[in-house]
């Protein structure tokens, strides 16, 4: 159940990855429309302002079809099987049970407390929305997740079900369709009856969570950080940044819509945005991953410092700057796995700290992310907020540092650099070719990319094709189900292979790749697809 859990979590994270770029996109539009940047350039009858305005309408897609992106995502990271007609299906089943609401409520709206004559874009409070058109329950993130579920289920099932001759044009994708079909209309009644009140729970947990101020942002900063080996943190941050746990539209949406009036306000930005105290888990991407690797530096022998020193960096300033801290926490996780509850630990004392001296807005990424959504556009009211945030940041640096330096060597923890040498025989990408009949440039073979090259290494650290249950990815890691974990190799072929090390519980694998993972799922699948082919 738990890797079933995992790999949910995993696929969940395919349309956040979209996010990024449109949210600094949206971040820049508003400091560019700002007047108080701007001056009278940023006028709303000025050709700039236009503009810009035309470039925030594009950069908002992600966000305002945000249940569309999740509906049609999970399918593409759970489907075992025709993935894109999967998405197809989801996306079809999404509509028609959207469909199915709208008119449910246009008939007997009064009878489930909802006003369905009201305009959803007038007020938050209607329980409306549109979706792709449709006047319809808001279910957020929430019911496309739900429906997408349903539809991977009914695909994994019922997709190669033989039906009968003469009933063959229904079969495959039309019959997932009918079965989503006939499934989702008492789902609708039954969403129509419940999710109002949902709604108003939903508002009662607002109204909790914010006023639980710093001990709510402690334990959600810690979860958020802790739950990361499970593959679990996407079910706590999710319903925060982008579901409506705190605040509608989630935490992110909410910031970027009011982005423009908190950079024209000098009051606090803690008064002014409170639910932006639980984006501030955040910031330990930024300031936690330097003091740990120097501490890793430090603390290794002086004959591994130079090897350290190769083996952090990259991973420090891909954390710093874009955010992704996957490859920097795997790298003491699971030698030390005590130091990972400490840093997740100080990391929510960090968020206290700085929420405590009114800090407050999106700094659920890194650097990049944080200048574009708060320090730039809201620099000119808020720089002295900002000076306290570094220097507590800054402060922080130093707490890690100090903290990881005396834990490894008072329990003379095994980090990188201090392990105890051993005869290991490494696989090399020239043992593999070699194995393979494959040749680099004399034109016998042709030369595989390098995400290819990974995954066939990968294919074969694992034990093969016929070893392989499920496979899917999460923002750096490729996540397997094996179906004998004893025919997997060892930490040190999937890093001399490509990869950046390997994570083993029981049949679930995860091989942690970095931001090329995608790209290596792809290779990987088609290695799959060509492997069965041929059986």
């Amino acid at each position: 159940m738990l890797q079933k859990i995992q790999r949910f979590g995993g696929a969940m994270f395919t349309p956040v990855l979209l996010f990024a770029f449109a949210g600094i996109m949206v971040a820049l539009a508003s400091v560019f429309q700002n007047p108080l940047i701007m001056g009278s350039l940023a006028n709303e009858d000025t050709l700039w302002f236009q503009l810009w305005d035309i470039v925030a309408s594009g950069a908002w897609t992600v966000f305002r079809q945000m249940e569309l992106l999740f509906v049609i995502g999970l399918p593409i990271g759970l489907a075992k099987k025709a993935h894109a007609r999967a998405v197809m299906e989801s996306l079809v089943i999404y509509l028609t049970f959207n469909y199915f609401i709208s008119s449910i409520l246009q008939y007997f709206g009064g009878s489930f407390g909802v006003d369905f004559s009201a305009d959803p874009e007038a007020s938050e409070t209607t329980g409306l929305t549109l979706i792709a058109g449709i006047k319809t329950l808001d279910t957020s993130i929430i019911g496309s997740i739900a429906i997408a579920a349903l539809v991977v289920w009914l695909h994994n099932r019922y997709f190669d079900k033989k039906l009968p001759e003469w009933l063959g044009i229904f079969q495959g994708s039309a019959y997932v369709v009918i079965l989503g079909f006939i499934v989702t209309l008492p789902l609708a009644f039954l969403t129509c009856l419940i999710w109002p009140m949902v709604q108003n729970g939903i508002n009662s947990l607002q109204t909790f969570f914010i006023s639980s101020g710093s001990v709510g942002i402690f334990v959600y900063s810690f979860l958020v950080r802790i739950l990361i080996p499970t593959g679990l943190h996407h079910f706590v941050y999710a319903p925060f940044m982008l579901g409506p746990a705190i605040v509608s539209e989630g935490i992110q949406v909410n910031w970027l819509n009011n982005l423009s009036e908190f950079a024209q306000s000098q009051e606090s930005l803690k008064t002014l945005f409170p639910a932006g105290g639980f984006s501030l888990y955040g910031c330990v991407k930024m300031f936690a991953p330097p003091g740990i690797a120097f501490a890793f530096y430090k603390t290794a022998k002086p004959e591994n410092r130079k090897k350290v020193l190769a083996l952090v960096v990259p991973a420090t300033i891909t954390a710093v700057v874009a955010g992704i801290t996957e490859p920097i926490e795997f790298t003491f996780l699971f030698i030390a796995p005590v130091l990972f509850v400490v840093y997740s630990l100080l990391g929510a004392v960090m968020a206290v700290v700085m929420y405590q001296f009114g800090v407050s807005g999106d700094f659920s990424s890194g650097l990049i992310n944080s200048a574009a959504r708060n320090w730039i556009p809201l620099f000119g009211n808020h720089w002295d907020t900002y000076v306290i945030q570094f220097i507590i940041g800054i402060a922080f640096v130093f707490i890690y540092y100090y903290v990881f330096k005396y834990l490894i060597l008072k329990m003379k923890l095994q980090t990188p650099g201090r392990e105890e040498t051993g005869n290991v025989k490494l696989y090399t990408k020239k043992d593999y070719k070699e194995k393979k009949n494959e040749t680099e440039d004399d034109g016998s073979k042709p030369k595989a990319s390098e995400n290819k090259e990974k995954a066939m290494l990968f294919l074969e650290g694992l034990g093969g094709a016929e070893n392989i249950e499920s496979v899917t990815n999460c923002a750096t890691r490729l996540r397997l189900n094996v179906k004998d974990p004893s025919l997997v190799e060892d930490d040190a072929f999937f890093k001399e292979a490509g990869g950046m090390g390997l994570v083993k519980n029981n049949n679930a694998i995860q091989i942690i790749v970095g931001l090329s993972v995608p790209n290596v799922r792809e290779e990987f699948e088609a290695l799959l697809n060509q492997q069965d082919s041929t059986e």
